[in-house]
């Protein structure tokens, strides 16, 4: 079974950082983009960063730009994002999804298989 294993998330106040972590799993990430979603309670799943398959390219949503960074170690077929600045609006299930090519995309629709998803919670 393909499915990226997260480890990673919990609670912190406002303004606090929290690193969230997706390692391979089945299938390796070498030569695949790696992306990060969140989705909260009734909603719907939304782009959050993404990564290509060397590293060299990433992609941000707008609301946290400048404050989380996606980032990989191919040795560790791993992928991290870290966020900084937390605020309550970043509270959501965070899942990460490898893509089926090398390109970063925002688009889920580029992506094959998806983590079991983290619970971050930022308290005011």
């Amino acid at each position: 079974q393909v499915q990226p294993v997260q480890s990673g998330g919990g609670l912190v106040q406002t303004g606090g950082s929290l690193r969230l972590s997706c390692i391979a799993s089945g299938l390796s990430f070498n030569g695949r983009a790696v992306g990060w979603f969140r989705q909260g309670p009734g909603e719907e799943r939304d782009f959050v960063a993404a990564i290509n398959y060397n590293g060299a390219t990433t992609h941000y949503a707008d609301s946290v730009k400048g404050r989380f960074t996606v980032s990989r170690d191919n040795a560790k077929d791993t992928v991290y994002l870290q966020m900084n600045r937390l605020t309550p609006d970043d509270t959501a299930v965070y899942i990460c999804a490898q893509a089926g090519g090398f390109m970063a995309t925002r688009d889920t629709r580029g992506y094959l298989y998806w983590g079991q998803g983290s619970q971050v919670t930022v308290s005011s």
